[in-house]
């Protein structure tokens, strides 16, 4: 029997009494494993080969883990620390355990969420309990560290889940072929192979010779499985931004644009924001590392500001009786919302005065002081519009919504007032789960008040609103987490399958 060169020469290095790993065969024949694994399946479809496949995962431990292998894991410090502070017999407060375990930054995160759940203790108002029973150096998940770290296996699948999640492990899959000769294997190597002079690629000199005449071509199995190659394609998200911006420049909208970092008097002031209120804080807020002012704002707009929320708009305008100064309009920080640029266009400051009728929009990225959960993200993307006309009311305002959201086969929208400082009347947007069957908030929208429009020297009707673009994404395709789309958690499967459609 004639046979191209790899296939002889893993023929003659298979056993038919043992199963050999292509890496085996790739030692023994000196051909890469991929050469090895073509021949393997040549020689299986001509019967003389067997092969098993087998899914093999190894576990590996991230740079976090191998911290941890070093000291302890952060809920262990924590009970300790609660231990030494006598928790064991009375609750202690909670802050004073953190301060004395030199837990710091997310690793406090990580103890408080795991103390609990371990039986460590309670977490309960403000203070910490301790189990004296409880024992640490039994603790089952920083076992299963120091066995992954020695080479050892660890059996307890619920044990690496709980360390998958903790991304204190990284697991991967790949699959195993083994060969074996068959009968007929066996008789074709008793009876001899010979080794046949193949040629793998036509080249212009054997088509000027002649020589290709002559000479045997390897068969290629164009069935053979070929290695995935993920190229680069546009994220969800941006899909979804693009088709947004197309709907709205459909319905008669132009874009704005306008910077990440502005000063409090565009992202805050002159929406009547009070200087004192809880959300310019930053708790809500994020603050640059090195703090800097805005060299300048207008000053016309500057003191009509300044008079609005001093003293109000109008015959009973009352004002807000609260500490007003320039110093803080001027603090720069990261816009929690993309209302700023409505300020700046509606001001004149970016294009100019404005004449009514007027519709504008931005689908832009926005900065928020939240705590993460599957709904929230400390970044996320605003559908931000607003439509300068006279004579507007909240019917022509729902009456957009219901036409947009229709867009994108959303057609259950409902609505619930709400308070805004700076919009009366003001409602939140809410959409129904597809999944879940949840009533999703998807917006916050309302009328610009007096307050608002009169320092911008606007003097016809406002109607504004700030959509979640995420949201809005969950509720086209039925995402129930937002973190699987957005973030260093998200799903790079899901990512690559789901395509935006127009």
């Amino acid at each position: 029997m004639k046979l191209p060169e790899s296939q002889a020469a893993v023929l003659r290095a298979a056993s038919a009494d043992e199963s050999r790993s292509i890496e085996r065969l790739a030692d023994e024949t000196g051909h890469k494993p991929e050469t090895v694994t073509g021949a393997v399946f040549e020689l299986e479809d001509e019967g003389l080969v067997a092969v098993e496949e087998s899914i093999e995962e190894t576990v590996t431990l991230t740079d976090e883990a191998r911290e941890y292998l070093d000291s302890d894991l952060p809920e262990v410090d924590l009970y300790e620390t609660a231990l030494d502070a006598g928790a064991d017999a009375d609750p202690v407060e909670m802050g004073r355990v953190i301060g004395q375990s030199g837990l710091e930054g997310p690793a406090v995160d990580i103890a408080l969420s795991n103390y609990a759940r371990k039986g460590y203790g309670a977490i309960e108002s403000g203070e910490i309990t301790a189990d004296p029973d409880a024992d640490p150096e039994s603790d089952a998940e920083a076992g299963a560290l120091a066995d992954l770290d020695a080479g050892e296996a660890v059996a307890d699948e619920t044990v690496l889940d709980q360390l998958d999640r903790r991304e204190l492990i990284e697991r991967d899959e790949s699959t195993v072929r083994t060969v074996t000769l068959t009968d007929a294997g066996v008789t074709a190597l008793m009876e001899g192979v010979e080794t046949a002079e193949t040629v793998g690629q036509l080249t212009p000199e054997m088509l000027t010779s002649g020589e290709w005449r002559d000479v045997e071509f390897a068969e290629y199995n164009v069935e053979a499985d070929a290695q995935r190659v993920d190229g680069g394609k546009t994220h969800i998200l941006r899909q979804t931004a693009n088709r947004v911006k197309d709907t709205l420049v459909g319905m008669g909208f132009e874009e704005m644009e306008g910077p990440h970092v502005d000063a409090e008097f565009w992202i805050n002031d002159c929406l009547f924001m009070p200087q004192d209120h809880p959300a310019r804080t930053h708790w809500d807020q994020f603050a640059l590392e090195t703090p800097r002012e805005i060299d300048e704002l207008p000053e016309e707009l500057v003191e009509r500001v300044r008079d609005a929320h001093r003293n109000g708009v109008g015959e009973d305008g009352e004002g807000y009786h609260s500490p007003w100064t320039e110093e803080v309009a001027k603090g720069v920080d990261l816009r929690g919302h993309t209302t700023s640029l409505s300020m700046r266009y509606l001001s004149g400051n970016e294009v100019g005065d404005l004449e009514p009728p007027q519709r504008f929009f931005s689908v832009e990225k926005v900065y928020r002081n939240d705590t993460l959960d599957p709904t929230h993200l400390l970044e996320f993307f605003q559908i931000e519009g607003w439509v300068m006309a006279e004579d507007l009311s909240v019917r022509d305002l729902m009456g957009t919504f219901e036409e947009f959201y229709a867009q994108f086969g959303i057609t259950d929208i409902e609505f619930k007032p709400h308070y805004n400082p700076y919009t009366e009347p003001s409602f939140e947007l809410f959409g129904t789960h597809p999944t879940t069957g949840e009533m999703v908030e998807i917006g916050n929208s309302g009328m610009f008040r007096e307050e608002v429009l009169e320092p911008l020297e606007v003097d016809c009707d406002v109607m504004a609103w700030g959509l979640a673009l995420e949201r809005l994404l969950m509720l086209m395709y039925g995402f129930e987490d937002i973190r699987d789309v957005h973030g260093t958690l998200a799903d790079l499967e899901l990512l690559r399958e789901t395509e935006v459609l127009h």
